[in-house]
């Protein structure tokens, strides 16, 4: 009882900006988890064995080989891609993109239709072979080093 009466002897103000703090985290939670759930309902992952189903459409992986990673690179700055998720896609006001990106499939279907602040591209702003250039970038990206290799920190 102690925690709701303190509760009530705050002012309007305090609690909105309590709250106000809290509310940048559901716009990169939610996001987060709608792109996990598209990847754990994927066909792919509820066969047995987790072998991907057989297609006559080449995989996402082929799409992804195939992406070029300078033009992905310069699309992923020219389209402003940067601009949320930073030059190294290492997450800003968007989300972490790489190092170890989603699947291609997902990002494709999040791009086209986002789920929280970003707006979509459609097929006429940005092809799926653009897409995949993209990805192919976001894959070239090295890990982080060890935290335990960084002399500054040690």
């Amino acid at each position: 009882m102690e925690g709701s009466s303190q509760h009530k002897s705050q002012s309007p103000e305090i609690v909105v900006a309590k709250r106000a703090r809290r509310l940048p985290f559901a716009f990169f939670a939610l996001p987060l988890c709608a792109a996990l759930v598209t990847v754990a309902s994927s066909p792919a992952r509820s066969q047995a064995g987790g072998a991907a189903p057989k297609t006559d459409k080449p995989a996402a992986t082929d799409k992804a080989a195939a992406g070029n990673v300078q033009n992905g690179k310069l699309l992923f700055v020219n389209d402003g891609c940067y601009e949320c998720h930073g030059r190294a896609a290492q997450g800003g006001v968007g989300p972490r993109l790489g190092p170890h990106p989603l699947p291609l499939t997902a990002i494709i279907t999040y791009i086209r239709q986002p789920t929280a602040e970003m707006p979509p591209y459609t097929a006429k702003v940005i092809s799926d072979a653009e897409i995949a250039d993209i990805y192919a970038f976001l894959q070239s990206i090295p890990d982080p080093p060890k935290v335990d290799t960084i002399p500054l920190l040690k």
